[in-house]
């Protein structure tokens, strides 16, 4: 079950927000009357309720908006019990003070919006909670690494009494989603995005039409997507919404991993028994290292996007970006009737993963590679590793080329201004590559439009890539149109059923996942 956090500062707006949820679907709400704006008026927000209640008032050290004193707040708790309402949250120190009456059930919790307390710490705290004389036992911290993930779910998964356990923040994600799989009775979600009550909260939307989390149990395989930062991937729509229409009992999940971390959360991650990663920034180069199977496309460029276990449970690494690439360009070339790269002239603008494995692609293919990157080091390095040319960022429109590919995130959405090759340099006729799908039309594809140039979107390659990865984890044909349809979508300002209600955040530096 997903229990709704509902905080509105009119009590006619929260009465309204509550019915509006129940005819979405909602089974059981969480009506936050500390964000009330004047002293609650409790019996105008719980009659005549249509979804079963949880009444919560927060101190503001608890994360909440309470503005009056302590008695007042202790007397309308009490007042909830009294009124016979589902559920009633009481904090750790006030449990004892609110003794249990009626049918209400007790909702014991403990926050900690600093950390996640070490493993000598959380069992006490645990042990303490439980002599609180608790139907449900809360423990909600925030997550500093991605492991912490994994042991508020091992707290979960070993706990003696009803128990809901997770981590705030954008690392603590997974813990949310997960927690239902080892027994917690429901998870917190938010009314929408734009009215997030705690760090991290996904939507009610989310939690139940992408994430599918009423269906998540023991069998249900973990995917994910590795990455920092995280917030700006499609690749959990287009992931999830795949596995729902193939009816695949898996979730797909956004891992934020800062690089300092990556080899301690897989390690920590195996308790998970995840089936498959997409790999993205900072983690391309890391991950093709790390005593997983590599195949020839990662061996050769050095860089890995996608892990998955073979049929023997192995760990293997792949590079679907390489393929999808130069399946994506040959379609472009072929529009003149001559799709091969053998001897075509290309410029390459980044050095980043994608970068590497196009240019890796492209030199067996036989092309002549010129590599220019804002880093020159960086550039340079790559162009010596595969014998290519090199020139410097501020040279680049001195390069005389038939193919142009943009491996940067100069253009990506919301800099949808920028482009990384001034249209000045843009030659009449030249095959134009923007790796960028969000936008799909980027402002480099809309002027090389107008010198007549064929054009070439990152949406086809992200698509053409993600399929492969998604036969990868589950040795099933791809929805190939499905997926194109859902990014496509899912980038419009017209959302699907499920999709992220606001643009996502911050740009990758590698836009090609």
């Amino acid at each position: 079950m997903i229990c709704v956090s509902l905080g509105r500062t009119r009590h006619r707006e929260l009465v309204k927000s509550h019915q509006a949820l129940a005819e979405k679907g909602a089974e059981l709400v969480e009506l936050r009357i500390d964000w009330l704006r004047y002293p609650p008026d409790l019996s105008r927000v719980i009659k005549e309720r249509p979804t079963a209640i949880v009444v919560t008032c927060r101190r503001p050290q608890d994360g909440g908006r309470w503005r009056g004193s302590e008695d007042d707040r202790l007397m309308l708790l009490r007042q909830a019990i009294a009124s016979g309402v589902d559920y009633v949250d009481l904090e750790e120190d006030i449990a004892k003070k609110i003794p249990r009456y009626g049918k209400t059930k007790r909702i014991v919790s403990y926050h900690n919006f600093e950390e996640t307390p070490d493993d000598f710490d959380l069992p006490d705290i645990y042990e303490r909670m439980l002599e609180l004389d608790a139907d449900i036992i809360k423990i909600v911290t925030m997550a500093q690494t991605p492991a912490d993930n994994v042991r508020m779910l091992q707290l979960q998964a070993e706990a003696e009494r009803p128990t809901v356990a997770f981590c705030m923040g954008d690392i603590g994600i997974p813990s949310r989603v997960l927690c239902g799989r080892y027994g917690a009775p429901f998870t917190y979600a938010t009314y929408s995005r734009e009215r997030v009550l705690a760090p991290g909260q996904l939507s009610f939307d989310e939690l139940r039409d992408l994430y599918r989390y009423e269906e998540i149990n023991r069998e249900t395989r973990v995917f994910g997507v590795l990455g920092d930062p995280i917030g700006h991937s499609w690749s959990p729509l287009i992931h999830n919404t795949a596995l729902r229409s193939e009816g695949i009992n898996a979730v797909y999940l956004p891992l934020r991993v800062p690089a300092e971390q990556l080899v301690e959360t897989l390690r920590e991650f195996e308790w998970l028994r995840p089936q498959g990663y997409s790999v993205t920034i900072p983690h391309k180069e890391a991950v093709a290292g790390m005593g997983v199977l590599p195949d020839a496309t990662v061996v050769d460029s050095g860089a890995a996007n996608t892990l998955y276990r073979n049929e023997g449970g192995k760990w293997c690494a792949t590079n679907t970006d390489y393929e999808a690439a130069l399946t994506v360009l040959r379609e472009g070339l072929a529009e003149t009737g001559d799709d091969s790269l053998e001897g075509k002239r290309v410029l390459i603008l980044g050095a980043g993963g994608v970068a590497r494995a196009i240019a890796l692609g492209l030199s067996r293919a036989g092309a002549a590679i010129t590599i220019t990157n804002r880093s020159k080091d960086r550039g340079r390095a790559l162009a010596e590793q595969l014998d290519c040319q090199f020139v410097g960022w501020e040279n680049r429109g001195s390069t005389f080329a038939d193919v142009l590919i943009n491996c940067t995130p100069i253009g990506m959405f919301p800099d949808v201004e920028s482009t990384p090759f001034p249209q000045h340099w843009l030659r009449d006729g030249m095959l134009v590559f923007d790796t960028i799908y969000n936008p799909e039309n980027t402002l480099l594809l809309k002027e090389a439009k107008t010198h007549f140039c064929r054009t070439v979107s990152g949406l086809e390659m992200f698509v053409r890539q993600a399929a492969a990865q998604f036969e990868c984890f589950t040795h099933l044909p791809a929805p190939v149109d499905l997926i194109r349809e859902t990014l496509r979508r899912g980038i419009s300002p017209v959302r699907i059923k499920g999709a992220p209600e606001k643009p996502p955040g911050a740009p990758t530096l590698d836009p090609a996942e």
